[in-house]
């Protein structure tokens, strides 16, 4: 969504279909770097060979979506039609079982490259990004789809529970330098902090100020999360983190108007805030058995850009 000065590793090296399909990786994290998103592949692959081939499988589908539906060039050479079906083909492979269950993650791929076109339509007027709205339908409606159709088998990681009987638990200790590198592993559902530090270098190699504002929204949502008494569970494995990274990087740095200390301070807050609304979304789904995945972060970001519509020193 961004582009920096160190955008091209050597794009005029690269076939077209691939440089737009890294692109679409790094747009994950709101940045358009071929680098950037070669890097991140690297780090799922390393935590997991299968699960790279399909993020990478999935940014080609949604960029040749984008291609051959005849979109806008620059926005398909941005990867703006890939970061949605990245996230859904990963999660819809974690999240489902069965023999098929990567084929379903790749036809989700392709839907919700389709449903990201949809909401560039609906969306273009109102000055507001589309963010990962996209991936969240497709992955929550898919998901569901399990308890009515066969074909569609949920993971026993995910399992609905009573809300009334939920109790929080937050004995134990927080291990504070592993949540903060598995923080920005649960942004492509990479539960391990090696592959975590080396998301960290994919941004720092995008620009200092994303690194920094990344690191920020990380360290402000682990205090947040754990002053508020947060489950240490929770905040061990990096779940309040991943949003408030993706909130920091989107109102601080990429759409970003106005004075920068006001987005500075605009960026910390809304990464501050994806912590309780991250806490609200969990229990509302628990009965659902669904994860929050990516919503705290679009609520928090469209209410700060929403917001400067009206209010521009925000």
């Amino acid at each position: 969504m961004k582009k920096n000065n160190r955008s091209i590793l050597s794009e005029g090296k690269l076939p077209s279909l691939l440089s737009a399909s890294l692109k679409g990786i790094s747009q994950v994290i709101l940045i358009e770097n071929v680098m950037t998103g070669l890097l991140i592949l690297l780090s799922i692959t390393i935590y997991s060979y299968s699960l790279g081939i399909i993020a990478l499988l999935s940014a080609i589908i949604g960029t040749v979506v984008g291609k051959w539906g005849g979109a806008d060039e620059n926005s398909v050479k941005q990867g703006l039609f890939g970061y949605n079906s990245v996230l859904t083909g990963i999660a819809l492979t974690l999240f489902l079982t069965g023999p098929y269950h990567w084929l379903i993650a790749l036809v989700g791929a392709a839907v919700t490259a389709i449903l990201t076109a949809t909401f560039m339509h609906v969306m273009k007027n109102t000055g507001i990004p589309i963010l990962t709205l996209p991936f969240i339908i497709v992955t929550w409606f898919t998901l569901l789809t399990s308890y009515r159709l066969e074909a569609f088998q949920l993971s026993t990681a995910l399992v609905p529970q009573d809300l009334a009987h939920w109790k929080l638990n937050i004995s134990g200790n927080i291990n504070w330098l592993e949540g903060t590198f598995t923080g920005i592993g649960q942004v492509f559902f990479l539960n391990n902090p090696y592959c975590g530090f080396l998301l960290f270098i994919a941004i720092f190699w995008a620009g200092w100020k994303f690194g920094i504002f990344a690191v920020l929204g990380n360290a402000f949502a682990l205090l947040i999360s754990y002053g508020l008494g947060g489950e240490h569970s929770l905040i061990f494995m990096g779940l309040y983190g991943y949003n408030a990274i993706l909130a920091s990087l989107a109102v601080a740095v990429v759409f970003h108007e106005g004075h920068k200390s006001f987005a500075s301070i605009s960026g910390i807050c809304a990464a501050c805030l994806t912590v309780p609304i991250t806490a609200a979304i969990t229990s509302w789904l628990l009965p659902y058995g669904l994860p929050s995945l990516t919503l705290p972060f679009v609520l928090s970001t469209w209410m700060f850009l929403g917001a400067k519509k009206v209010l521009p020193k925000l």
